[in-house]
């Protein structure tokens, strides 16, 4: 009988385990397909400047407008940064109190927020960061050619894309705190943000993998 509690125990956390990596792995492929919309927006994208001089890159894709919490709309998503020229292992976070104006568009949206300074990579790799508030933030100027220089006085800029164009969105007041249990479920331990973000965690996880390499591809076809 304590054989067969032990077994259905075993298989129920086997089960949860297979659950969760599904969960992770399709907010990945769903973050690195956004990315590559990046490069097919044109007009309506994102200037090359801004993906040339973003720190760190944060993306919420699917944020559904109605998934409250206290505070305002939630969401989750996943962060990179810049690490001895590359771009670092993926981190998730929650994104929370986010103020569901004109600016984000739709029912559903796709969020992206480029950190463009130290600063703003310092407090993002802490694991809690309020935008507007611990770091400036402004909406993103839309266009490839069109100028970056608010990007380098904001230590965020964020951008909206629901129907495949991308435009400049406002979300002050929303807070990033690193995902403790999928970052468990992930790298088998609670690695902190700075840990990851810095490039010190690695990882052979082919999601992981295809999302970074759709960001440093995004930079090279907007270098062109």
């Amino acid at each position: 009988m304590r054989v067969a509690v032990l077994t259905v125990l075993l298989c129920m956390g086997l089960c949860m385990g297979v659950m969760a990596w599904a969960e992770n792995m399709s907010e990945l492929e769903e973050a690195t397909a956004t990315v590559k919309r990046m490069n097919t927006a044109g007009d309506q994208g994102i200037p090359d400047k801004v993906l040339e001089g973003a720190k760190c890159v944060a993306v919420i894709p699917k944020l559904t407008k109605g998934a409250f919490v206290v505070g305002g709309e939630h969401g989750t998503g996943v962060a990179t940064c810049r690490a001895e020229g590359m771009w670092s292992a993926p981190a998730p976070f929650e994104l929370s109190g986010i103020s569901w104006g004109a600016q984000i568009g739709g029912k559903t949206t796709d969020l992206v927020m480029f950190i463009m300074n130290e600063q703003g990579m310092k407090d993002l790799m802490q694991g809690h960061l309020k935008v507007g508030a611990d770091v400036s933030a402004a909406a993103g100027p839309v266009g490839r050619s069109a100028s970056a220089d608010a990007g380098y006085k904001a230590g965020i800029l964020t951008y909206s894309s629901s129907k495949g164009a991308f435009i400049g969105a406002s979300i002050n007041g929303a807070e990033i705190r690193q995902d403790h249990k999928k970052t468990k479920d992930w790298y088998d331990n609670d690695s902190s943000f700075e840990e990851i973000l810095s490039g010190k965690v690695k990882t052979s996880n082919q999601q992981a993998k295809a999302f970074v390499d759709a960001l440093a591809n995004a930079k090279t076809t907007a270098s062109q």
